[in-house]
């Protein structure tokens, strides 16, 4: 079965972007959503505009 990035509705807290990586790279979604934060305060919100990107880009699954 091919893996395929998506934002994860089910247990989101904003997006659902973070959860859809967690779920991608078989990690724990509070790790990610930790790293996601540090890295956008790190990076001077380069991160964040990723993520938005994301956000908008990445189609919604419910799974």
């Amino acid at each position: 079965m091919e893996k395929r990035l998506y934002k994860k509705t089910n247990g989101q807290m904003i997006c659902g972007v973070c959860n859809g990586v967690a779920d991608y790279l078989n990690a724990d979604v509070s790790l990610v959503r930790l790293a996601a934060v540090i890295a956008a305060c790190v990076s001077f919100g380069t991160v964040a505009l990723i993520y938005l990107a994301a956000a908008v880009i990445l189609p919604e699954f419910n799974g």
